[in-house]
Order: structure tokens, then sequence, then C-alpha cells
């Protein structure tokens, strides 16, 4: 579905502008403006460009995404993108924790950013994690023991890459590994990357670039389902489990 008409509307809406003014801001006539916002007119390639430079929104969120969505998501931007963050409340206005399953873990590269996406996540509250927004991600082999394959990290979304610490581990999804979880160092200012260390010292280390770096995620706790059976950890029974801490939850000093 194109929903660029309501995202420009949306856009226009959230900054209390008037047709005129936004207009004015974007360049373009206000008769151009009023038909491109209304859906008469599908705007061409110059426009677009114009559009997505302005709001420091992707093209393909511009039309892919309903914006009006908004309530629960947040923008951060990375270099001179600003890309979308969805981001999971309760009534009550409290963030919740998305579980990316097993399943769920091979789509998220194409729908990190993606509301819908993030929307069909199962969710839970654990009330005493840090400040911050977490995610619930799966491990996979053996790099990192003692995290075990099959285990879970509850981590938080880190938005500024100054704020990495050496040393401390990391959910990391990039555009050519995925989600991949490692020990970090910065070399940010020597090298302009940072350096991934398995903890299984049978994987060798390597480099990644700042701006290969899609979403950075900091160790909160580990989530330990190899006491459970495959029967207990169905999808449809993990956040129960987790909300009624029945999941022996493990937080490593060293992480």
């Amino acid at each position: 579905m194109n929903y660029l008409a309501s995202n420009v509307r949306y856009l226009r809406e959230i900054k209390d502008f008037s047709q005129e003014y936004y207009s004015e801001e974007l360049g373009w006539s206000r008769s151009t403006y009023a038909s491109i916002e209304t859906g008469r007119t599908e705007p061409d390639l110059t426009k677009l460009v114009e559009l997505s430079k302005y709001t420091k929104i992707p093209i393909d969120t511009l039309i892919k995404v309903d914006l009006r969505k908004s309530k629960d998501l947040s923008f951060i931007d990375i270099g001179n993108k600003r890309v979308l963050f969805p981001i999971s409340v309760n009534e009550d206005n409290e963030e919740l924790i998305e579980i990316v399953s097993q399943e769920a873990s091979a789509g998220y590269l194409g729908g990190y950013d993606d509301p819908e996406y993030i929307e069909q996540l199962r969710k839970f509250n654990l009330p005493f994690l840090p400040t911050g927004t977490h995610r619930a991600f799966p491990i996979k082999g053996d790099s990192m023991l003692p995290v075990k394959s099959g285990s879970f990290i509850v981590a938080r979304y880190v938005g500024d890459i100054t704020d990495i610490k050496s040393g401390k581990t990391y959910i990391i999804l990039t555009q050519q590994d995925g989600l991949v979880y490692k020990r970090v160092y910065d070399q940010v200012k020597d090298k302009g990357t940072l350096l991934l260390k398995s903890d299984n010292h049978d994987y060798q280390p390597y480099e990644v670039k700042i701006e290969d770096i899609l979403e950075l995620w900091e160790f909160t706790c580990c989530i330990n389902t190899q006491e459970y059976s495959k029967e207990e950890l169905k999808l449809s029974s993990i956040a129960n489990m987790l909300t009624s801490l029945q999941v022996e939850l493990e937080t490593f000093k060293n992480f």
C-alpha cells in the first residue's frame, strides 16, 4: 500500500505547519503540495528526493510505512538519515520488550524498522530492567559460550555509538551479517570500526565499519531456556514464562 499522501499530511500536521508554510519550506508551490498531500498527484522522483532530504526519512519509509502509527514510534538519526524505530508500549505507557523468536530473527534484517513487523512480535514487560528500550534476541551457535544456543539475550537499545563500552557484549545488526552477539571493542577514533570478538576462541575476531551498523543493543541479561522442554518453549508461552519469572534470569557481572 502507498502511504505517501497520508504521510505527507501527517508530517506537516505534527509540525503544526500550514500548507502554505510547509510548501515554502520544501520549495514547492502550494498547489503542487496540496495535490500531493491529497493524493491527486504522484510526486516525481525529484520531489520524493526533496521530501526525503527535508524530513530525513528514507523514500521507501515515506511510501511503505504508515507514519500515523508514530504514536508508539520514534525516529533516530544515523548520519544524515533518520530511521524509523518502532517502540511498543502498554496501556500505562510503559515500554514493552519484544521477543524476536528464532523464526522471526530470519526476517529481522528486513523488518527491524517496520512497525508492522515489530507489531507481530510477542511482547512482555520486566519492570526491574534499567531505563531504556529493550528487546529479546535468540542466540544460535556456540560462539559466545557459556551462553548456549537457544538462550535469549535481553538487550538495551544504544542510540549513540559513542556510548559503547569496550569489552562489553552487544547484539549488532549489519546488512552483511544480520544479527550477531559479540564482545565489542571501540576502534572508532583510530579506524572507524568496532572489533567484534567471540568468547569462544575457536572463532576469529573481525572488524565492522561504523557506517555498516544498523542497530546496536547492549547486553542486559541472559534468559536461560535450557531446562525447559520444547513444548514449554513454544512462542505462545515464552512471554508468559518471562512475565511470571519462571525462567532463570542470569545477569553476568562481567558482561
